[in-house]
């Protein structure tokens, strides 16, 4: 009998990681450049209330979005080889 080999894909632990350094990334770089444009800069980082928040978030769902069905996976699952 011949052996069959079974792809399992990446480990759960690596699909988890690449998840939340993604979401980490997304909040932090999406999140400073909208308020670079919408004035919430702080010296301790960024604040954004209101529609500016709103942006982020819309922008934030987005990148999770068009990184995973146009473009390959996100930056952290190519990074982490993470895609399934």
């Amino acid at each position: 009998m011949g052996e069959t080999k079974t792809d399992t894909g990446p480990a759960t632990w690596r699909i988890v990681l690449a998840a939340l350094l993604d979401f980490f990334t997304a909040v932090f770089v999406l999140g400073f450049l909208v308020a670079s444009v919408t004035g919430g800069r702080t010296e301790g980082g960024f604040q954004l209330n209101g529609l500016p928040a709103f942006v982020l978030f819309a922008l934030i769902v987005a990148y999770f979005v068009v990184f995973n069905r146009y473009l390959g996976g996100t930056i952290w699952k190519r990074i982490l080889k993470a895609q399934r």
